[in-house]
């Protein structure tokens, strides 16, 4: 069944200009309708986690869209934060969830198991991501996810789910289609030929379309 809750959730890019990314990002939400931005920085100290934070947050939160760190629960609470995604190489979700406390938002990357969806749901995840489902420039995908595990997660569980992975305006279809509440991008949103903020109005234009 399509679901027509369906949202962008925008992922930033691993290295980016403090300088001028705050202008870019504000720019793209202020292009359309945006779930979630989560912040994904590999390999960075605390002081930069805590730079890009500072130029950050503000812009997401006075939009009211809900703004994530990519692995880093332990810094959520303290810099004021949404929540946290983890992955299943990173923090383990039950940890992330005791070090947020019960209120701020969890997401767990479950690949394309249904085991590890449900055992992210057990450990107190307020939403599974499910991919990639597309080839991805920002990971090696060795196993692509099939869209029908979305389909079933919205049949059967309560939580949302996020679709994830090499999604772009021209793909996405069959991904609302199956039922993804939330459709986690990068590249389709900051290397758009039309910048970050066409990007944004290509996918939800996408998104409605696909409804």
């Amino acid at each position: 069944m399509t679901d027509p809750t369906c949202r962008l959730y925008i992922i930033t890019p691993e290295k980016f200009d403090l300088k001028i990314f705050p202008d870019l990002l504000a720019q793209a939400l202020d292009a359309g309708d945006c779930a979630a931005v989560q912040l994904r920085l590999k390999n960075e100290t605390d002081e930069t986690w805590q730079r890009a934070i500072d130029a950050l947050l503000r812009i997401t939160q006075s939009r009211n869209v809900a703004f994530l760190l990519n692995d880093r629960a332990d810094l959520v609470r303290t810099t004021g934060c949404d929540g946290a995604h983890v992955g299943q190489e990173d923090m383990a979700a039950r940890e992330a969830r005791i070090i947020m406390g019960p209120d701020l938002m969890l997401g767990v990357t479950c690949k394309s198991s249904r085991d590890l969806a449900m055992q992210a749901g057990e450990d107190g995840a307020d939403y599974v991501a499910f991919g990639a489902f597309y080839p991805s420039n920002s990971k090696e995908v060795k196993n692509l996810a099939d869209p029908k595990i979305l389909r079933w997660w919205s049949d059967m569980m309560e939580p949302p789910c996020c679709a994830i992975g090499g999604i772009t305006a021209e793909n996405l279809a069959p991904l609302v289609q199956a039922g993804a509440n939330f459709l986690a991008i990068i590249g389709g949103v900051w290397n758009h030929p039309n910048g970050p903020a066409g990007g944004v109005r290509a996918i939800n234009q996408a998104i409605a379309a696909a409804r």
